[in-house]
């Protein structure tokens, strides 16, 4: 069949018309791919959404049920007083109460065998997203025995467990903040912050526990007292005089640090050493 001018554009455009049609079907294979990737990220977004929210409901329902174990004064003068029955029948492992007037700190303390179970365990041990406040499970029980006694807490974007004090970085917030509760079932001791420092997660420094002698752990908080971000106006005078400090330490996301700590002082010790150093 001879092959003429017409033929030959006739042949080419069906050959046009075919690679057409394959690249538009092929566009719109393409289309409804990426259609459904962002549908599946819109969906996986909503759910990771719903699911943080979850989480911190749970948490929330968690810290309210515990808080009705305690009952606190609208004067921060007086300590909370704290049904050790009630509690030590959720769990046993409370050691304490830890609340600080003004703020949404009101919590009871518990002490594990490791540092790790009450980072994300409730006290009736079931999976939460801010665990429990907890006591180093090297401290001596209650706490305020050893020098040093060291709380952890989460501190939570809804403004819960120990995210006021990650804000007392801040001086005027720091000067604002009077007492701090800690309450046993063999009392309750009225402290006051010292300072807040910063350092990182493997700072080996921060689990001291016990010193040789109080010459050697005032020394070591002078040394703490260098790194710290806000401070007591007369805190040299207070350390002075100090032979215990209870430490409560968070996270914070400032780069070359990651966790904030707060040292506290039995107000006792510190009335006692501003006295010495005024006779």
């Amino acid at each position: 069949m001879k092959t003429t001018p017409d033929n030959e554009k006739r042949a080419a455009s069906r050959e046009q018309g075919v690679s057409g049609h394959k690249a538009h079907r092929a566009r719109r294979i393409v289309s409804n791919i990426l259609i459904v990737c962002g549908v599946a990220l819109l969906l996986y977004a909503a759910g990771s959404w719903g699911l943080a929210q979850y989480n911190y409901w749970k948490q929330d329902q968690e810290n309210k049920k515990l808080a009705t174990y305690a009952s606190v004064p609208t004067r921060e003068s007086e300590a909370p007083t704290v049904d050790w029955e009630g509690l030590k029948a959720v769990n046993g492992d409370v050691v304490g109460w830890l609340e600080v007037p003004g703020t949404t700190v009101n919590y009871p303390v518990y002490q594990g065998e490791d540092n790790t179970w009450y980072l994300r365990h409730s006290a009736e041990g079931y999976w939460t997203i801010g665990g429990q406040v907890f006591m180093d499970y090297q401290n001596t029980a209650p706490g305020l025995v050893d020098n040093q006694t060291i709380l952890y807490g989460h501190h939570l974007k809804d403004g819960s467990m120990f995210y006021p004090l990650f804000l007392l970085n801040d001086q005027a917030t720091f000067d604002a903040t009077n007492t701090v509760w800690y309450v046993t079932e063999g009392g309750a001791v009225e402290l006051e912050p010292l300072m807040v420092y910063y350092t990182d997660p493997n700072d080996q420094n921060v689990r001291r526990f016990q010193f040789a002698s109080d010459d050697e752990f005032r020394s070591y908080l002078m040394g703490l007292l260098g790194k710290s971000v806000t401070r007591r106006a007369d805190a040299e005078t207070i350390i002075s005089g100090t032979s215990h400090v209870l430490t409560m330490s968070t996270c914070n996301y400032y780069e070359g640090y990651g966790r904030s700590l707060l040292v506290c002082v039995p107000k006792s010790e510190a009335q006692a050493a501003t006295v010495a150093a005024s006779v």
